[in-house]
């Protein structure tokens, strides 16, 4: 009787840890919400390179100008390719409406053709100008999707030294996925930070499709920021790494730089 009553309080020890550890995870969509609340700065500047690798190992650089700046909670980012020459003058904007209702606008302006074309959200699962992340990831940065997904925990891991909550998302519907071209991803966030350090995908039918990787984290003008983001297409094999630099918080960003007709102009 003795034994019997001590596996049942073991049991028992174990069963509170268990539910213990569990209710310390925080839930998917809290997790997801914390990624936006962290201080990205009113605005930043920086050099963009991206370099695009293809299976057989030939590389192509792009260098770019990123600018990203806050009109009250609706975010704005612009992209202006400087280099090579075939691609020098090719401009993006995207607007972030924080209204969850409301579709997000993005543009994109093609020198050859001497043309601004608005991207609809049903192409924001495109991908980027020849990247290995969407439209929709570009607009993300390093936060994940408070709107398309439902979440949820399924642990923790350290990544790099850093603490990381572990959660899977599924798009809500069968549309949502067509769109984002996801049927469902892993996302490794960092549990202090609240930036996304590494993400999983799959594609609609199921299938692994690529790894994002997101490194080099450190201050700059007291805020945390990215440096390196590199992304591996596993059904494709190309890849693509993103390094930024000379990344300035401080520079105040006039309102001109976040039109279509900054676009057209450069910057």
């Amino acid at each position: 009787m003795k034994n019997y009553i001590t596996i049942g309080v073991l049991a028992i020890s174990l069963l509170n840890v268990t539910n213990s550890n569990a209710q310390t995870l925080p839930t998917g969509q809290s997790i997801a919400d914390k990624t936006y609340t962290k201080d990205d700065g009113i605005s930043v500047k920086r050099k963009l390179v991206m370099e695009l690798k293809d299976k057989r190992g030939k590389t192509r650089v792009r260098e770019t100008i990123s600018l990203r700046k806050y009109f009250d909670e609706e975010k704005r980012l612009a992209i202006f390719y400087l280099t090579p020459s075939s691609v020098k003058g090719t401009a993006f904007l995207t607007f972030d409406y924080p209204e969850a209702s409301k579709d997000d606008d993005q543009w994109l302006y093609l020198p050859a053709l001497r043309k601004t074309r608005r991207i609809s959200a049903a192409n924001r699962g495109d991908y980027f100008l020849g990247t290995d992340l969407t439209y929709e990831d570009i607009k993300l940065e390093t936060r994940i999707s408070r709107e398309d997904y439902n979440y949820k925990t399924i642990g923790k891991e350290t990544i790099d030294g850093n603490e990381c909550f572990i959660i899977e998302g599924t798009p809500k519907t069968k549309a949502i996925a067509k769109e984002l071209g996801y049927g469902k991803v892993k996302l490794w966030v960092d549990s202090k930070l609240w930036m996304l350090r590494k993400a999983d995908s799959w594609d609609v039918a199921g299938n692994y499709l690529k790894t994002v990787v997101i490194s080099d984290i450190r201050e700059v003008q007291g805020i945390w920021t990215y440096h390196t983001i590199e992304v591996k297409n596993h059904k494709t094999s190309h890849e693509t790494k993103f390094i930024a630099s000379d990344i300035d918080y401080e520079t105040v960003l006039g309102d001109h730089y976040f039109t279509k007709e900054a676009l057209i102009n450069g910057i």
